[in-house]
């Protein structure tokens, strides 16, 4: 007899399955950042977005090793079936949420879907600090993950790394981003949102320069790491003061698609980065390419928004005590300030989701 057909997986199946779960990331992506706006009052905002960074560093750090165990104890399909639940588990959690939420805005009666749709890329567009935080979001993330790949191939194939240093490299930087994400709320305190802001995002441009400079061996190895741990220590800070800024900045009525053009142009934006990368790889070698990424993102620090002059709702240039997050549903945010309460509050904390452990924003 013969055995019956195995059940195999098209490459167009993955595909559809692929524009699905990015489909369905962008709408959770939108959907838990309008609600957590609302939430969660200004003040807190840095606080709480930093407990989220925090989670999604452990998560990186353990979910790699935690998924190794799991393939060799149960297999691959057995994995994805628990991966699987785990989102189940996580829509579970979503719907005991009990805090108030505001109803949908209103659909302007005279307004297209067409014109609905490319709202949140005028809205970006019309603020100055937006803006210039989308370029840089886009030249930096793409950045990153045009170098993911690449890395990979110069740690394994030249520097002649054994397995298990390149997942060390890739998991011990990760408490980095953990240190980072704790440090956002008293860093804001201190000197509050915009300096830190423009800071971290300096800061974490200046690192992924000395990977190219790594040498076989150990030496190379601790190059490595430091490099990268100091990049995701700068970037788990920035995620969440980013966060923060672009929800201050942005109305109620407009923050699900201000969320979702952001995600959109990361989505499509990266694979084109990634494509050149491996053009350079092609043509030259690893550590050139490298170097050009490196390069690509040390760029994004001149797109930080340096020259924007803050507004009434730029909770850098008022006391913590005095900001408030409301705002009117003008195209231009606004922001009305509150009487003095007395104390400093922490403000939030939150990562732009992407592919890579290392963006942010990327999300």
């Amino acid at each position: 007899m013969f055995p019956p057909p195995r059940c195999r997986l098209t490459y167009g199946q993955l595909c559809s399955i692929a524009v699905v779960q990015t489909a369905g990331g962008i709408v959770f992506a939108a959907a838990s950042g309008v609600h957590l706006r609302d939430l969660v009052p200004a003040e807190h905002r840095v606080a709480v977005y930093g407990r989220f960074e925090t989670s999604q560093w452990m998560a990186h750090s353990a979910g790699s090793p935690a998924g190794g165990v799991l393939v060799s104890w149960l297999g691959a399909t057995a994995s994805i079936a628990v991966d699987a639940s785990s989102f189940l588990l996580s829509a579970v959690a979503v719907h005991r949420l009990r805090g108030p939420e505001p109803p949908p805005p209103v659909r302007q009666a005279t307004g297209s879907r067409v014109r609905e749709a490319v709202e949140g890329w005028r809205y970006i567009l019309g603020h100055a600090g937006l803006r210039a935080l989308l370029v840089n979001a886009v030249i930096f993330g793409g950045g990153i993950m045009a170098a993911a790949p690449v890395v990979a191939v110069f740690m394994l194939r030249d520097l002649h790394l054994p397995p298990w240093q390149y997942g060390l490299a890739f998991g011990l930087p990760c408490l980095g981003g953990i240190l980072g994400s704790l440090t956002a709320g008293p860093l804001v305190r201190r000197y509050r949102l915009r300096p830190v802001l423009l800071a971290t995002g300096a800061a974490r441009a200046l690192w992924m320069g000395f990977l190219p400079a790594a040498a076989p061996g150990i030496s190379g190895l601790i190059v490595i790491v430091i490099a990268e741990t100091l990049l995701l220590f700068f970037a788990g800070s920035f995620n969440p003061v980013f966060a923060s800024y672009r929800a201050n900045h942005t109305t109620a009525e407009r923050m699900s698609r201000v969320i979702t053009a952001w995600s959109i142009t990361s989505k499509l934006t990266q694979p084109v980065f990634v494509l050149a990368a491996g053009i350079i790889v092609a043509a030259t070698d690893a550590r050139t390419a490298i170097t050009a990424t490196a390069a690509l993102t040390l760029t994004s620090v001149a797109f930080l928004p340096w020259r924007h002059a803050p507004d009434r709702l730029d909770q850098t240039d008022a006391p913590p005590d005095l900001c408030s997050d409301r705002a009117p549903a003008a195209h231009q945010p606004t922001a009305v300030t509150a009487p003095a309460q007395g104390g400093v509050h922490d403000r939030e904390h939150q990562r732009q989701p992407t592919a890579s452990h290392r963006n942010e924003n990327h999300r």
